[in-house]
């Protein structure tokens, strides 16, 4: 071994000591005869020392003058109590006196400093993504993903999971996104897909009577990139037989809970379970951040038929309480206003009501609403005295969307999305399908193999695209961590989902011939569901992107910047792929 110690391990107890580290030069302070360095790895960092005696430190000495940024070093010495400790870091009372200093490697200049604060933009530091793991932040990010999955694997075991490997080269079926697709050269002109999940095979395993099924495990997507999306990301994948709704979300509210305890060492109580169309109702979102109230308020019957055209036009007037607000000036509503004007919000305007200490009513629409038909609209949106009332109007949808968006920006602004608090909750009983507004064509919400809600079996024979579907989506803060459903399992009735959504039977046996031919075979009753791991982490590091808890991410435009990737390939590639590129 070429340490005895990391950089990090060193205490009181080993004063005294003979050790051996080795790590990278994070720093080298040259006082003439006196040379402190200091080491890092992955564990920590330690101070080494120099002294010149005028005998045996002079080559020591030398060697030392030769050290820059990110030298690998080994450094053989005493372990001494430090005269100035550092308070700052776990081994700040004790510094190693050298007897032996080796230069293991040189080192370029690094492009930006390899510290917590670093000079380094994005871009930069992702050309050079091995340098920046080196950072304390990056390094804490993957070895908090690390203790994630290992809590995964562990609760999951316990539980009579079987981890299993589903395929990496699949057949390209229609979920949604985009597939991959990587050409056969043994099978010129055909196409293998990379995964979006591993949904048919967890099922065919429950045919196969593997009974409860995990897999960590990487998906990909062909679609446009953001802060929670990259073009490969890591799901926990799981599937169940025999089991009905309450028995999957008891397993993996259990997993969560599970998670929270052992990596945060927090308790988490029981979720509630929220109906989707209570949430769009509420908050204009199938993943509602319950963190703090400001629910919406329609506000059509008090706010309509008084002169104001806005209001009178709109299909409905919605309206959220800003609880201890009122002093908000001027300029931040006019700020306000212009946020919910961008492109990315696309409301036309904001009303604004001022409910004052007085139990009077300031609003921008005055000139049309009195003081009562003001109070009519504090009391149906429990506004109390030193609260400001947000209104906006328009068609449901987009309206119910761009309040969702007003909604947590006011929660940011009024510091109600403390990411050190969580409050977790299921989201249930999705509608079936989904409308193509474009096209007028359904689409399964969830995917085309969930099952409806029991209660609604009749509904889907006489009035399908009405139907609930048995689903569910864990959500915290306002970020969908997983969702799942219970899978049709009888080939009759996954024939007349594939109707619904316009498949053919040719067209369906086509693409999904495998499974519906398995279902003949005796499939179980089985549910499951798939937990975004990246968004977990992200979760649980308390930032946004989940790019932050990628070793080697993509940028906003899909490309891996240190690798240069994707990239071109030559013509010889293409002939022994049966390719020839047509680009304008």
């Amino acid at each position: 071994m070429l340490r005895t110690h990391n950089c990090g391990e060193l205490r009181a107890s080993h004063i005294g000591q003979t050790v051996t580290l080795s790590g990278w030069a994070q720093a080298v302070r040259d006082k003439g005869g006196l040379i402190w360095i200091d080491i890092r790895d992955r564990y920590g960092i330690t101070q080494l020392l120099i002294e010149d005696d005028g005998n045996a430190a002079a080559e020591l000495l030398e060697t030392a003058r030769k050290i820059g940024r990110e030298f690998v070093l080994k450094a053989t010495g005493e372990v001494i109590e430090r005269t100035a400790k550092n308070p700052n870091i776990p081994t700040g009372d004790l510094e190693l006196r050298l007897s032996d200093l080796t230069i293991l490697n040189e080192a370029n200049t690094p492009p930006f400093k390899i510290e917590d604060e670093t000079d380094g933009g994005d871009e930069l530091r992702m050309k050079y993504r091995y340098l920046d793991i080196r950072r304390n932040p990056v390094r804490e990010k993957l070895v908090l993903r690390h203790k994630i999955a290992q809590e995964v694997r562990r609760y999951l075991s316990d539980q009579d999971f079987i981890e299993v490997e589903t395929p990496v080269l699949i057949k390209s079926t229609p979920e949604g996104a985009r597939d991959f697709l990587v050409p056969s050269r043994m099978n010129p002109g055909e196409f293998y897909a990379l995964p979006q999940s591993p949904q048919t095979f967890k099922q065919l395993l429950m045919v196969g009577g593997m009974d409860r099924y995990f897999q960590i495990v990487k998906c990909f997507r062909d679609e446009d990139l953001r802060a929670d999306r990259q073009p490969e990301f890591t799901q926990i994948d799981c599937e169940m037989a025999f089991v009905e709704r309450e028995d999957i979300i008891d397993n993996f509210e259990g997993m969560m809970r599970h998670l929270f305890k052992m990596v945060k060492d927090i308790e988490l109580p029981k979720f509630p379970q929220m109906e989707y169309a209570d949430a769009m109702r509420d908050y204009g979102s199938d993943k509602p951040d319950t963190r703090f109230e400001m629910k919406f308020v329609d506000l059509n019957d008090v706010a309509q038929n008084k002169g104001f055209k806005v209001f009178d036009s709109a299909e409905i007037v919605l309206g959220i309480c800003a609880k201890g607000a009122v002093d908000y000036t001027r300029k931040q509503l006019d700020e306000i206003t212009n946020w919910v004007k961008r492109p990315q919000i696309g409301a036309k305007g904001l009303v604004y009501v001022k409910c004052n200490a007085d139990g009077s009513y300031k609003s921008s629409v005055d000139k049309f609403y009195s003081q009562e038909d003001l109070k009519a609209w504090a009391e149906k949106a429990g506004a109390e005295a030193g609260d400001l009332m947000l209104v906006l109007s328009g068609e449901l949808d987009p309206t119910r969307k761009q309040m969702c968006e007003l909604r947590l920006e006011m929660g940011e602004r009024l510091g109600l999305r403390n990411r050190a608090e969580y409050s977790p909750l299921w989201v249930v009983n999705f509608p079936m399908f989904e409308k193509d507004e474009e096209t007028g064509h359904y689409h399964a919400m969830h995917h085309p193999f969930t099952s409806v809600l029991p209660e609604d079996a009749e509904i889907l024979k006489t009035d399908r695209y009405n139907a609930r579907a048995n689903a569910y989506d864990m959500v915290i803060n306002g970020v969908e961590v997983g969702g799942g459903s219970i899978r049709i399992h009888d080939k009759a009735d996954q024939a007349a989902m594939f109707d619904a959504l316009g498949f053919t039977e040719e067209e369906a046996q086509d693409q999904f011939g495998f499974l519906m031919n398995a279902f003949e075979f005796g499939a179980p009753p089985h549910g499951g569901i798939a937990l975004g791991f990246d968004r977990l982490c992200s979760l649980f590091g308390g930032v946004d992107s989940i790019r932050d808890f990628i070793a080697f991410p993509k940028n906003t435009s899909g490309r891996d910047v240190m690798i240069e990737s994707p990239s071109s390939i030559d013509d010889k590639q293409l002939k022994d792929l049966s390719i020839q590129l047509d680009i304008e």
